[in-house]
């Protein structure tokens, strides 16, 4: 690390210190409205401490998360999600009138507590890359949801309705709205709107609420009970915040949770839970928007711990919890913030307003707030996902987001985050389903193993090879795509004696669909045909060992099932079988070749053979002896009597790949042969192998005597390696067009 990064220059300190000062007002009276969001259903008496609690979480969340987290530049603080979740909690609540409303701010702290408790937990156990795979249309609806309860809220406050009228109520009772809250809030809600196209310089939300601010004292020059904090509702209120209040409030909430009923506890279950993740999402999702714009990478799992130590410093301190904030953020980074001390200084700045200027905020009205929040709630709603119904390929996403907002505001939002966890795996099911769990489907007459078989052989494998059909899987093999599989088979099924299934790229697989393999397996099995599983992962990165798992549910192998390690291994087991059962004289294993029985010297005359029986040698290799190596300067040409020869290319790791393996009757070493260079790749002995050999020197030798003997070969050879390239052709056709 550089020193400059080690020791920020004072350029860095002083965007820092505008930086997060910037910040912290545009975070700070949209941490107050909040506050006052969540204890509204509490009465006016409450609007002190949740005006506190929106300061005190601004300043916990500000100071904690910076040093525990550490995203450069990333401002944390109360947030419209944790507002919406703890308005919903605490309305019940006082709906069901089971907890004593002045114990009902200690069940809020200990939601938060508890939420931040899961955030620390989640980010140490690596949650963090989980929360950011959530779907972004689930997301999407969740604050398009917030969102419109957000404009659902403040509307009443707009109007300045008096409390206990509902919203649809008081639209049509003109008699009841205030003119001067709602002059405040246009005026407000104005600047918020315009106030960016007059200046960057200055975020819009200060604009607007020193507009709001001046528009009230304004009216207040006409309407002088506006003068006055004693009844007055349309603003904040008074305010204790010397730090001797701050700490007897802090000692009071805490003293109070020594009185909690705890059989009532179990209802903080689900809002902690939806907190936690939702408060995970925000600042993850800001994150991902400030890698965007700096081209920097955030550390997901020690942000989400920084985050839950900074929601559990404001919970002690009885403030509002909060995430990473996206319109904060960007007012940081707007005014020169470049590193985590951004947000410090935001924190600081934060609890200097509520010690030194807290009876001036006392003086914020209400409507301007509001003002604010209808702009910010307008904001969160997604309306570009509107485009998506023009499309068919995206009419699911769009209805997905259409659920969770549905089910925010006709239930609540803890209801709507379980339709968005439902409509999660509905997606994640689309996709799998829409992916074929079938990479390439090809017939054993189009792709044949790499044993080089004659030219009789190939004969018999393509005419027979119809009744081979070869399947490559990949993805996901469970219960929404193993139908794909049944499908794309079925058709072959009637007339298919073996199916091989390439299990080689399978991520997992789950009981339905090993039952799928059984069925398959017994259709098959009553035509007297073979099912071949080839490739089996052993291990995935789910942990499952596949093979184990098919086996533990009755897939072992028996004469009509077969496991082999690859699908060449499968593919040449098929071949000879297939050529067993035509008889071939050939598989006479035990047989050894006389020269005239190679492929290469069928049909010359006998005095040809005697010719070249007089300068050819005889081989005997052992098993896994080498016949040449790889870069030898060597220049024979062998034909193999009898046993099997793999060609071996050596790989740096001190493997080898099988490039291709050449039985009885074959031909190896006819490059170096023909171009009389070094070897290309290794040639090994599989078994006891019996060979001729023909030296280049030798056979130079006697063309000289018998020139036409060199025609006839060179050209029979030439027809060889022109065969050997055909069939490469037609495989890699086939596989280009299956």
């Amino acid at each position: 690390m550089s020193n400059e990064a080690k020791k920020p220059s004072s350029g860095t300190l002083t965007g820092d210190f505008f930086g997060g000062t910037a910040a912290m007002l545009v975070a700070l009276p949209s941490a107050i409205a909040f506050g006052l969001i969540i204890f509204a259903p509490l009465g006016a008496e409450f609007s002190s401490q949740a005006a506190i609690g929106g300061i005190m979480g601004t300043v916990a969340l500000g100071l904690i998360n910076p040093l525990m987290g550490g995203t450069n530049r990333l401002i944390s603080a109360p947030c419209a999600p944790a507002a919406a979740v703890l308005s919903v909690f605490v309305l019940e609540l006082v709906k069901g009138g089971s907890v004593p409303v002045n114990l009902i701010p200690v069940y809020v702290t200990l939601v938060g507590l508890c939420a931040g408790i899961i955030q620390v937990l989640l980010g140490k156990a690596g949650g963090g890359k989980i929360i950011k795979y959530i779907p972004y249309p689930v997301v999407a609806g969740y604050l398009s949801g917030v969102g419109i309860l957000i404009l659902l809220g403040q509307f009443p406050k707009l109007l300045g309705l008096p409390k206990g009228v509902k919203l649809f109520d008081g639209l049509i009772m003109f008699d009841t709205w205030q003119w001067e809250n709602i002059c405040i809030g246009l005026v407000t809600i104005l600047m918020m709107v315009f106030a960016p196209k007059i200046t960057k310089k200055i975020p819009a939300a200060i604009i607007a609420l020193l507009t709001g601010i001046l528009a009230y004292f304004c009216i207040a020059f006409f309407e002088t009970s506006l003068l006055t904090l004693e009844n007055n509702h349309a603003v904040i209120g008074s305010i204790n915040a010397s730090a001797t209040d701050l700490g007897h409030a802090i000692t009071n909430r805490w003293t109070l949770a020594a009185s909690l009923n705890f059989s009532t506890l179990g209802i903080l279950l689900v809002p902690i839970l939806t907190l936690a993740a939702l408060l995970s999402i925000d600042t993850l999702k800001t994150c991902v928007v400030l890698d965007a714009l700096t081209y920097s990478r955030h550390n997901s799992n020690k942000e989400l711990v920084g985050q839950g130590f900074g929601n559990i410093a404001s919970a002690m301190l009885c403030g509002i919890p909060g995430s990473g904030t996206m319109g904060a953020t960007l007012v940081n980074l707007n005014s020169g913030g470049k590193t985590k001390m951004a947000g410090v200084i935001a924190g600081v700045a934060a609890l200097l307003v509520l010690l030194v200027l807290g009876r001036l905020v006392a003086w914020i009205p209400i409507s301007a707030l509001a003002g604010i929040l209808i702009v910010v709630g307008f904001r969160m709603v997604d309306k570009k996902s509107i485009n998506l119904l023009k499309h068919k390929s995206t009419f699911l996403d769009f209805f997905v987001i259409l659920a969770v907002v549905v089910s925010a505001l006709s239930m609540d939002l803890i209801a709507a985050a379980g339709v968005g966890i439902a409509t999660a795996i509905l997606l994640f099911l689309r996709e799998q389903m829409r992916t074929s769990v079938i990479r390439r489907k090809i017939l054993g007459n189009q792709i044949f193993s790499k044993k080089h078989r004659l030219t009789s052989e190939l004969t018999v494998l393509e005419e027979k090879g119809s009744h081979t059909i070869i399947i490559e899987l990949q993805g996901q093999l469970f219960f929404g795509t193993t139908d794909q599989l049944f499908t794309q088979l079925e058709p072959y099924l009637a007339d298919c004696k073996y199916a091989l299934l390439d299990m080689r790229r399978v991520q997992s697989v789950d009981y339905t669909a090993v039952h799928m393999l059984e069925q398959i397996h017994a259709r098959i099995h009553d035509k007297h045909g073979y099912i071949i599983i080839t490739s089996i992962p052993l291990s995935l990165p789910t942990g499952q060992n596949v093979k184990e798992y098919l086996e533990f549910l009755g897939l072992t192998e028996t004469k009509h099932l077969k496991f082999f390690d690859d699908l060449n291994s499968a593919l040449e087991w098929v071949e000879d079988e297939t050529l067993k059962e035509a008889n071939l004289h050939l598989y006479d294993e035990n047989k050894i070749l006389d020269l005239k029985e190679i492929e290469l010297f069928s049909g010359f005359s006998d005095e040809v053979i005697a010719t070249f029986k007089s300068f050819i040698e005889e081989k005997t290799c052992k098993p896994n002896e080498f016949i040449f190596k790889k870069n030898d300067f060597s220049d024979e040409i062998y034909f193999i009597r009898r046993g099997t020869v793999n060609i071996n290319l050596p790989l740096a790791d001190g493997k080898a790949y099988n490039l291709l393996t050449i039985g009885r009757g074959g031909v190896i070493g006819d490059m170096a042969f023909i171009d009389k260079r070094k070897r290309s790749a290794d040639a090994v002995s599989v078994d006891d192998s019996k060979l001729f050999v023909l030296s280049r020197k030798k056979f130079d030798e006697v063309s000289k005597k018998h020139p036409e003997i060199a025609g006839i070969f060179f050209e029979r050879l030439a027809l060889l390696i022109a065969n050997r390239l055909r069939q490469s052709d037609k495989e890699l056709k086939a596989l280009q067009e299956s």
